[in-house]
């Protein structure tokens, strides 16, 4: 049994780590793999990494014939997620939808059963509509993204359950909540450079730059370890599951967190440069309890582990 990894960034590279923590030999596939980023989370030695591109589904078909793949863990997505979307539409648009297009029908054309797809939190919170109640009847009946990304990663959930209905794919889409972790590459995502630039400055004695606005994260480690939960699952009910930390955390619980690792960190709130959409509005929690019940995921990383975790890994990976 072999595991195909797309995407061996920050949360994909994790994902390979666990795999490899156990005794497999998983594939890492990416359209631009950055081994010295990836070799700080997992053994290069131990991961066969290959070069392939999502948009050429040949290149994805033959990842699945060469390395006798069983099951595929999709991790890649658009640069910078939302703020990146905005920016350049119809890349994110191509990547995030037709990209997943191409894995599921690659799946489905080779025989291959359990297909474990990267959605978002965003679907959660930027939203808006639902005037009619749900009625089928009437126009704005269900709510509608209000982003690019989150209009991207609705019709990969919608595009992967009907792949799961009719044509036996066992799909599974997860909710990460905004992520941050170990990764010194590029990419990582909006919310995991906010957090990777504050830690870095604090650590480094200058002022760190923390949101304003209450987010629900996830760590890396946990996303990876509940991508890999469903995996292995043997029910996977509902097949969309929440993956966060289980709360939300105010712009004063991220800096005390910052100031608990890196005593006297001078920290200030702000919306840091570059992100270019406002943060979403996240007033309530998600709901963990299917991913708790089918997957058997709960956070092992709270805020204050987290980023004494990715504290720690970054005085061990200087810039």
């Amino acid at each position: 049994m072999t595991t195909l990894v797309i995407g061996s960034g920050l949360i994909g590279s994790q994902v390979a780590r666990i795999l490899v923590e156990r005794g497999e030999k998983p594939v890492l596939m990416d359209v631009a793999a950055q081994p010295q980023a990836i070799s700080q989370i997992v053994d290069l030695a131990k991961v066969t990494l290959v070069a392939g591109d999502v948009l050429r589904p040949l290149s994805i078909v033959d990842a699945l014939r060469s390395h006798g793949i069983t099951k595929i863990a999709h991790t890649a997505a658009n640069p910078l997620l939302t703020v990146g979307a905005q920016k350049e539409p119809y890349s994110a648009i191509n990547l995030n939808i037709m990209g997943t297009v191409n894995v599921l029908e690659a799946a489905r054309v080779t025989g291959l059963k359990r297909v474990v797809v990267s959605s978002s939190s965003v679907l959660n919170h930027y939203m808006a509509g639902g005037e009619d109640d749900g009625d089928f009847g009437k126009e704005e009946a269900f709510p509608r993204p209000t982003t690019f990304y989150s209009a991207t990663k609705q019709a990969v959930e919608s595009i992967g359950l009907n792949y799961a209905k009719w044509c036996g794919i066992e799909f599974a889409g997860l909710r990460y909540g905004a992520a941050f972790g170990p990764w010194s590459g590029a990419g990582g995502g909006g919310p995991s450079n906010i957090v990777r630039e504050a830690m870095r400055n604090a650590i480094a004695g200058k002022e760190a730059t923390v949101p304003p606005g209450v987010m629900e994260w996830v760590y890396s480690k946990d996303a990876a370890r509940g991508t890999v939960m469903a995996l292995d699952a043997k029910d996977l009910g509902s097949r969309v599951f929440n993956i966060t930390m289980g709360s939300l955390t105010t712009p004063s619980e991220m800096a005390s967190a910052i100031v608990a690792v890196v005593p006297g960190a001078k920290v200030k709130f702000d919306v840091p440069t570059g992100t270019g959409v406002a943060l979403s509005n996240r007033d309530n929690r998600v709901d963990l309890s299917r991913a708790e019940r089918y997957l058997g995921y709960k956070p092992q990383f709270k805020l204050q582990d987290a980023v004494k975790d990715l504290g720690d890994w970054m005085r061990r990976h200087p810039a």
